[in-house]
């Protein structure tokens, strides 16, 4: 293995298209509540339009030699995105500030976990949420039976705030005071 991280660009998300793409057939694969919402679910419908939505935005691909085997993309965007059609992600009166951060899509093929990979990519997340000090809220929208996904992420000190949609999504929340340093080299 020949493993790389890069921080991509915006202008270059499309080297994640298939990445995303299994992420949400893998989250389908895993749910038991509501698996069918994951259907229009992809690329087009989830990535592009959060990345249109935030005010600040931050990619980076993981790759084994030049082939793209996991990516984890956060953002930084105003309250109010995470109250739409879809659902309310959390009490928009609960967060003093305007802006959130949000470690929004994260992924590694399975034959990449366990090996430390995951670990880095979300200390990596972390140190860029956590240098805009207008933001104290950080949040993360774990997916039905993704209970790795939801362990991996308590273990990182953040903690489950509370269920939408019927239990279709686990809303973990963190803020700035609580957050933990991941002991990762840089």
């Amino acid at each position: 293995m020949n493993i790389r991280y890069e921080s991509i660009p915006v202008e270059n998300i499309e080297c994640c298209r298939d990445l995303c793409n299994e992420l949400m057939a893998y989250q389908k694969s895993k749910a038991y509540i509501k698996p069918e919402l994951f259907d229009n679910m992809n690329f087009e419908t989830r990535m592009i339009p959060s990345v249109k939505r935030a005010l600040h935005n931050h990619i980076v691909v993981v790759k084994d030699d030049d082939r793209p085997v996991g990516y984890v993309y956060s953002n930084i965007s105003p309250k109010e995105t995470y109250a739409n059609d879809f659902a309310t992600f959390f009490d928009l009166s609960s967060v003093r500030r305007n802006n959130v951060g949000c470690l929004s899509q994260f992924y590694l093929k399975e034959e990449y976990r366990q090996q430390g990979i995951g670990s880095k990519l979300f200390h990596m997340s972390m140190k860029w949420l956590k240098q805009f000090d207008d933001v104290d809220d950080f949040f993360i929208f774990v997916s039905n039976g993704n209970t790795n996904a939801l362990e991996f992420y308590k273990r990182k000190g953040f903690s489950v705030s509370h269920d939408i949609l019927d239990g279709f999504i686990t809303v973990l929340r963190c803020h700035r005071r609580d957050m933990i340093d991941t002991g990762l080299p840089e």
